[in-house]
């Protein structure tokens, strides 16, 4: 098997889209909409956002509403560095963080948590 897709829920996919493509530059899909949008790479991944009315917000670390999945991203630059951009594309930062000197939680605009790991050697 090869992994080739990975949706995400949320309730704006365009907007969710717009904050990934910038953090990753991955190319738009030319048929996205207000009700699923998505990400391309050049090696064929795709990374979907598909709207679901009344969503809600993974939390985390709690539990009340699970995170169910997150994404890891390898970072060729520092971790403060990242982190700082990411931030600045909306991007936000939960506690506790259980070793930021490794990696970093964030979470998405839409909630969903995701690591920033550095690449190996950075």
């Amino acid at each position: 098997m090869t992994l080739s897709a990975i949706t995400l829920d949320c309730p704006d996919p365009p907007a969710l889209a717009a904050f990934y493509q910038q953090a990753t530059g991955l190319e738009p899909h030319p048929k996205s909409d207000a009700g699923f949008a998505g990400l391309t790479s050049g090696d064929g991944l795709f990374i979907g956002f598909q709207r679901v009315d009344g969503y809600r917000a993974p939390q985390w670390p709690g539990q009340t509403v699970p995170q169910q999945s997150h994404l890891d991203f390898t970072v060729d630059v520092d971790l403060d560095e990242a982190e700082a951009r990411l931030l600045a594309l909306g991007a936000g930062k939960p506690e506790p963080q259980p070793d930021d000197a490794r990696f970093r939680v964030l979470t998405d605009p839409a909630g969903h948590p995701f690591c920033i790991v550095r690449a190996p050697g950075g």
